[in-house]
Parts: structure tokens; sequence; C-alpha cells
């Protein structure tokens, strides 16, 4: 199995409490309220140490923003008793810029979340391996080249910072075995044509490193993005790519090639869903700036801004005449061609929408 872990589909199918809420609120508000996210991205600063070519949200500016550890920590714990399972750390800038991401990451381990990052591994130092790692469920690094120079040329950095994050994720992968630790350790290259004859390379570095995946995705274009240099970006003539990258699967490392995600981009208007279901309910997303927000694809629109963590409680924001504003909006008003395609929700909405509106015939047949 090269996706064991999921990465190219979904896992709401584990929560079967949390779907039957939404089934049952999906049109009444007082019932719709309390059904509280299972996952979100939260973003601990603005600020970020790369400029890559394809970053979705250049458009906010990595602002040198940070959430306030000590309120975090106490919406933490409020989301833990609320029903939040698990956050991963990344967001409109990178997230081991915060000084005090070590803390960040035991508070959301005590309220009883787990715990995930994306990062560009540029300061996963020793501290935070010793600290950090042991209590985090995954990481994912953002590698998008197999050589220094293509690297320093995605990410509008420097060379050097190719070797610098080899070398941590080395660091990492050591301590992992040597303490017994659990915490997945991956790469991801997004598939772009400056990088297409590198993604073999690539691979094979990770698996060297001792790395437990590598994936590989396609682009999508935000719909707020300054840049539009892979806006056409389409993937047909690649999909044979995953045939060649499986002679790397073995030893506990697995390339995800992500596939499905890909052919979606064939997808007419009419073979998608019509509504976002997942939205306002499964997910969420907390800026660096503290504000709350339905969907990352939405960042800064305040249709889908609910409120601060700085000036209220979570449930107050969830359960507030903003989200059931936006609750009426996407249910009513929005039109999903103009959302981001094969956003972060595209599996979970396929899913819950044979479970809403598109349900075969004989279902009681099961």
């Amino acid at each position: 199995m090269t996706d064991k872990y999921g990465i190219d589909s979904h896992k709401l199918v584990y929560h079967p409490k949390r779907v039957a809420q939404w089934l049952d609120g999906r049109q009444d508000w007082e019932l719709a309220k309390s059904v509280y996210p299972i996952y979100m991205e939260i973003s601990p600063v603005g600020a970020c140490n790369h400029r890559c070519t394809f970053c979705a949200v250049d458009y906010i500016g990595y602002q040198a923003k940070r959430l306030d550890v000590n309120i975090l920590a106490d919406r933490l714990a409020e989301m833990g008793r609320l029903g939040v399972k698990s956050i991963m750390y990344a967001g409109e800038g990178e997230p081991m810029l915060h000084k005090e991401i070590n803390e960040i990451v035991k508070a959301t381990v005590d309220a009883g979340i787990d715990v995930s990052f994306t990062t560009n591994g540029t300061l996963m130092n020793t501290k935070f391996i010793e600290q950090s790692l042991p209590l985090t469920s995954w990481i994912k690094v953002s590698l998008n080249a197999g050589s220094a120079e293509n690297y320093a040329a995605i990410h509008r950095t420097k060379a050097a910072d190719f070797d610098l994050v080899l070398n941590n994720l080395r660091a990492a992968v050591a301590h992992k075995r040597a303490y017994g630790l659990t915490c997945t350790l991956g790469a991801q290259i997004l598939l772009l044509p400056e990088n297409r004859g590198e993604i073999a390379i690539l691979a094979g570095i990770c698996k060297d490193i001792g790395l437990d995946y590598l994936v590989v995705k396609p682009y999508s274009q935000h719909l707020f993005s300054e840049t539009r240099l892979y806006e056409n970006l389409r993937y047909d003539d690649l999909l044979g790519m995953a045939e060649e990258l499986a002679a790397f699967n073995g030893d506990g490392f697995n390339v995800v090639f992500r596939e499905q995600t890909m052919k979606n981009y064939s997808q007419s208007d009419e073979q998608r869903y019509q509504t976002c279901h997942a939205t306002p309910y499964f997910w969420a997303y907390i800026m660096a700036d503290g504000e709350v927000y339905g969907c990352s694809a939405y960042l800064t629109d305040s249709r889908f801004a609910y409120g601060n963590i700085a000036e209220q409680s979570f449930q107050a924001i969830w359960e507030g005449d903003k989200r059931r504003a936006n609750w009426h909006y996407i249910g009513h008003e929005l039109d999903i061609h103009e959302c981001r395609k094969n956003c972060r929700m595209e599996a979970v909405n396929q899913y819950l929408d044979k479970l809403a509106d598109n349900q075969p015939a004989h279902v009681n047949f099961i």
C-alpha cells in the first residue's frame, strides 16, 4: 500500500458521529452551530524566510505577526474540550519562526489535540527535535527540487538551504530511531515544469535519508494569489510518472503520487459537487493575527471570518453570528465554481456530496 496515510483521499469516514451531527444540522442552525472542526490549520507567525514561486498566500504579504502563546494555550484547551482532534501548524508563514513553537506544541498535546507540521524545514533545529518531535504526529517538509541550484530558484532562497534542510531531516530521523519515536517524517514536492526532471532524484534522496514518504502533488491556483505563473498547469501527460516512482517503494519508504488529485482537474463542472459541504463544519483556519476563518481559500475575505481568538472564546466565535451568516451563505449563495480547484477538502466534499444529495439507488441493500 503506497498511501497508507490516506494523503490522496480523506479520513472523514473514521468520524461517523461527527458526520451524523452534520447530517442532522445541515438545515438547522441550532444543531449546526455545535458541529465543531475535527481538523484545524493554525499559522503561528505570518513571516516567512522563503519566497517560493508558487506561494498561494503571497497576497497576505508575509507580515510580522505572531500568535500570543498564552492566549493560544487557553484557546487550545477549550478547543480540545469542544471536539477539535488535530492541528496542522503551517499557514501564511513558516511556523517554526515562532520563538515559542515548542511551548505551543506542548500546549496542543496537553489539550488532547494531535499535532502536525508543514514546514520548509530550515528551522527544525536540535531544540525542536528534542522537545517537540516526541509530541508530534507527523512533519511534512516542503522540498521542491532535487538539487541545491533548482531548490534555490524555486524557493527563492540561498542554495545552502537545500543541504541545511536535508541535514535537519537526517538529524530528525536519527533522533526518531534512537528514541523509538512514532512521528512520521516526510517530504512534499509540488510538481512543476521546473522540477519534473528531479522528482526521481528527490525520491532517492528522501529514501536514503530514511524518511517515511515523499508526496508528489499538483499545483492548485489560489483565488487571491498574486502569482499566476502556474495557473494553467495540467497533469494529464504526467500521470505515468507514478509507475516510475513506484520503484522507490519499500524498506519503509513510499512515494505518494497524488494521481487522483491530478485527475480531478479533468472533471467537468457537471461532474463536480455543487455545494461545499465541509465548510463551515469540519475544518477551520486561524491566521497569525488570531482571526478564525472557515476556509483557507478565502483568507482575508470577511464573509469567511468568524472572530478573533484574542477577543473571544473559541466557542463564542464558532457559535456566533458571523459563522451563522457564513453557514447560510455557503448553503444558499456560494458558487463553488469560483472556489479554488482541488482545495484541501476536495475528497471530503466528494464523500459528503454522496451522503447529502447524490445517494445511489438501493442504499438500504448494504
